[in-house]
């Protein structure tokens, strides 16, 4: 791995790039005066190299927390294509070997879960159980029960319903109109209480959920159907829930009879330091989503699992033929993805990577604690396992955000030191102040110091 290209071969990559890719979350412009598109050409471990062979140091999996087993892993490289040759797709309306393979493997890391329903994103996969609530309100209330709540700060997809359930403004914003029926609830970031009204000093966490059965008694327990929630919210602030939030929630979800649905794209599949991060907090969902890490990038797989209790409604009434969930996703139909998930959760288990995502998720989070003792700007270090965030603030008593220009400056910084790190992004209109962390789980306390150091470096140079 030392990420020389022919000069040739590669100017030929970027023309084509420049001239015919639209890219993700990114403004083009630049590449039309003077800038070249940044292309990644090689993965090894937790280094990545791009066109010009520079190697850098990936704290961002993928740029979005998705590839936790490391890049350039050859054995799943061989499932995929070992699976594809002997029998690549069929529709879902049929079975794979694969896919009945990893459901079986998959659920006994959920106790208490029950079925796997397969298809391509997280997004989609929140579609599907924001669809099976709506079909169970038809069925069992006469399509009152429909609506669905979700939190302030999260995010839950790119399709309209579920920017229609997502907390972000910024993100949301110019693609309305949205799907009716979706309610929001207040965050529950603590580090930020003082912006809440009627926010006490203690027992912050039971007063956060409190808020969520506010928002149910003032629209009607009977017209709510589900909460979506993020174990650990995102994009949004990496905010993990503070004590006495989740049995709270858990206890109003069974008093008004609420599905209660966690959106593990992100944490699921070992980023915290459990298998899913809802796993932390003692609750039993009933849907769990998950994408990212499911096959740590190396194939397009999102799943949408839930319990026989859901599943058991669909199936109630063979002479109603209605009576089914009447949904298909076309490449959930692919063996690509089941297999290489297969190979990805064996690696997470024969290399104990669930047990060095919690050793070094304390000891980076130790790390940036050390940073924030160094640089004022630095108002709070939050986070679980190797999903950590670092709020740079104006003033720490004040807590004003800093200006979003700057924290990309870090970012850029950093990214001339070879480092990618990330930052909240078009999420929140003057909250986008808080950088991302998640190395993929294989981080060594070498790859952590180097990332920190890097950062370190970027935070005198922008604010001194």
């Amino acid at each position: 791995m030392d990420g020389t290209f022919n000069e040739n071969d590669i100017s030929r990559v970027i023309e084509a790039d420049r001239a015919n890719v639209w890219h993700h979350l990114i403004q083009h412009q630049p590449f039309f005066t003077g800038a070249d598109p940044k292309i990644i050409v090689e993965g090894k471990g937790i280094k990545v190299w791009d066109q010009k062979g520079i190697e850098h140091i990936d704290a961002v999996s993928g740029g979005v927390w998705t590839v936790n087993v490391g890049y350039g892993r050859e054995t799943i490289g061989d499932a995929v294509r070992d699976a594809i040759v002997k029998m690549n797709f069929f529709g879902g309306t049929t079975g794979s070997i694969p896919g009945a393979l990893f459901a079986e493997k998959l659920l006994t890391k959920m106790p208490g879960m029950d079925r796997v329903y397969y298809c391509n994103s997280g997004s989609e996969a929140n579609e599907k159980a924001f669809k099976m609530v709506r079909q169970i309100a038809h069925k069992k209330y006469g399509g009152k029960k429909h609506k669905i709540l979700y939190r302030d700060r999260d995010y839950h997809g790119t399709t309209i319903a579920c920017l229609s359930a997502g907390g972000q403004d910024e993100r949301n914003a110019q693609y309305g109109p949205y799907t009716p029926g979706f309610v929001r609830v207040p965050h529950c970031l603590e580090y930020r209480k003082h912006e809440q009204d009627g926010a006490p000093e203690q027992n912050y966490g039971e007063w956060a959920a409190d808020q969520i059965e506010a928002i149910i008694l003032r629209e009607g327990p009977d017209t709510v159907g589900a909460l979506c929630l993020e174990p650990v919210t995102a994009g949004g602030g990496v905010i993990e829930a503070p004590d006495g939030y989740w049995p709270r929630v858990a206890e109003i979800c069974e008093k008004y009879d609420i599905l209660l649905h966690i959106d593990e794209v992100v944490c699921g599949v070992g980023r915290t330091g459990e298998w899913f991060g809802y796993q932390h907090y003692g609750i039993k969902p009933d849907f769990v989503t998950m994408a990212k890490g499911v096959a740590s990038g190396y194939a397009a797989i999102a799943c949408m699992v839930t319990t026989n209790d859901v599943f058991d409604m669909f199936k109630d009434d063979t002479s109603d033929n209605m009576n089914y969930f009447r949904d298909i996703s076309t490449f959930g139909g692919c063996t690509a993805g089941p297999a290489a998930a297969i190979e990805n959760m064996r690696i997470i288990e024969d290399e104990d990577l669930l047990g060095n995502t919690v050793a070094m998720g304390d000891y980076m989070l130790d790390q940036l604690r050390a940073l924030q003792d160094r640089h004022a700007v630095i108002g709070q270090v939050r986070g679980k396992g190797l999903f950590l965030g670092a709020e740079l603030v104006k003033d720490r008593d004040s807590r004003e955000p800093a200006d979003e220009k700057m924290v990309q400056a870090v970012v850029g910084n950093c990214m001339k030191q070879a480092v990618i790190i990330g930052a909240t992004n078009r999420s929140l209109p003057g909250r986008n102040n808080t950088l991302c962390f998640s190395p993929a789980l294989i981080a060594t306390t070498d790859n952590i110091d180097h990332i920190v150091g890097a950062v370190d470096t970027a935070l005198t140079d922008v604010f001194g």
